[in-house]
């Protein structure tokens, strides 16, 4: 049976008008009332209560501007002086914070080594230095601080801020984060998998902005994806969603894999499979250099005619192709994202696309690279940062 589809309701959605003005405030500021409100979609109801409510919150300026013809036309801009957020990438060898002010504006970016402060309060005190040190810089209040949001690799229990397990920085396993954060900052803190915060990112700024179905898949030294289906991002109810590196699919191992070890699709062609496969092929044909190569260089040495790097990139996008394929057809997903060190690689992309060629039923997924490359994440976790201080100001339910 067909369910038909419900028409929007007539009643105005009144709890998320003030967050929909403000995110379309974030693009540009408008010359006039009438603009603004086409472009929320919201009808004159909602776009009234936003702004009396943006404007009694202090969040929106008006002012007068002169019109091109015809009498003055408010122009309407985001204070962003009114607090600013900070959002947190942190990898297994580099923590990456920026500050941004309530406009989305970035007002500083810092970076620090966690190869050898890898201990949760190593890494909040960490956290705290870079944002002193942009504070100080920007001449900024530490009581104007909003919010906290923070990308964290492995197993993230995002409802409750707890990093449950990652084979990163020394193995944390149940480690609150969100709650260290909000008693260092006195901010409310957001804690989310940092590939679902790619996706995030990708979905507000990227190659997948403002669509609801789609995967963004990152390949690196690991593998895992952030997923959007129906405009909600799919977490699971034991936080796993996404860990497609644990995927057996044809060109894999099918043995059993120990806890803490990577999963079959991630030995085959995450950075270290894919040298692997690399080493495995050549048999020490090249000295040291040649034999230690890169994912990208191996790739790169397939383009000039190298024939065992053709093998290890035909071999690899294969097997790309077949996870890209077996999860298009679980999620009916049209879109692929790509990024990470090894599939934001275009040569891979275009080589997994011609392997996809023969799989066009039920549907052709399409691959498309990341547009925001290593910055994906960190734009994630700016808009989650920004959502949760729309929350604590009370514009956002």
């Amino acid at each position: 049976m067909v369910t038909p589809k419900k028409a929007r309701s007539a009643e105005p959605d009144i709890a998320n008008a003030p967050a929909r003005l403000l995110d379309a405030l974030r693009e540009k500021d408008f010359e006039s009332l009438a603009e603004a409100r086409a472009r929320c979609g919201l009808t004159g109801a909602e776009f009234t209560t936003a702004l009396e409510l943006l404007r009694k919150k202090g969040l929106i300026e008006t002012r007068a501007a002169k019109a091109r013809r015809g009498p003055l036309s408010p122009c309407l801009r985001i204070r962003g002086e009114r607090g600013y957020v900070v959002a947190v990438d942190i990898g297994g060898t580099n923590l990456r914070l920026v500050i941004a002010d309530l406009a989305g504006t970035i007002l500083g970016k810092w970076s620090g080594s966690t190869v050898n402060a890898a201990s949760p309060a190593t890494v909040v005190g960490l956290i705290e230095s870079g944002v002193k040190e942009i504070v100080s810089h920007a001449g900024l209040r530490r009581k104007s601080l909003l919010a906290v949001a923070v990308g964290a690799p492995g197993v993230t229990d995002s409802k409750n801020g707890v990093v449950l397990l990652t084979s990163y920085l020394g193995g944390w396993k149940d480690v609150p984060l969100g709650r260290m954060l909000e008693s260092r900052f006195g901010a409310p803190a957001v804690v989310e998998n940092d590939v679902r915060l790619g996706a995030v990112g990708e979905r507000w700024k990227g190659s997948a902005r403002n669509l609801n179905d789609f995967v963004f898949l990152a390949i690196g030294t690991g593998i895992a994806a952030g997923i959007y289906v129906n405009g909600e991002l799919l977490r699971g109810p034991e936080w796993a969603a996404g860990e497609v590196g644990y995927l057996v699919v044809p060109g894999t191992s099918e043995a059993g894999v120990r806890e803490g070890m990577p999963g079959a699709l991630e030995s085959a062609i995450g950075g270290e499979g894919i040298k692997a496969q690399w080493q495995k092929e050549t048999q020490r044909m090249y000295g040291e250099a040649l034999h230690n190569l890169s994912a990208t260089d191996i790739f790169e040495r397939a383009t000039n005619g190298d024939e065992q790097a053709k093998s290890v990139l035909e071999r690899s996008a294969r097997i790309l192709a077949n996870a890209v394929y077996n999860i298009s057809v679980v999620l009916n997903c049209p879109l692929f994202i790509l990024g990470g060190g090894v599939a934001s690689n275009a040569i891979l992309r275009d080589a997994a696309e011609t392997a996809l060629i023969e799989y066009s039923q039920p549907v052709r997924p399409q691959l498309r690279l990341s547009s925001l490359g290593p910055d994906a994440q960190l734009f994630g976790a700016l808009r989650l940062a920004l959502d949760a201080a729309e929350k604590k100001i009370g514009v956002r339910v």
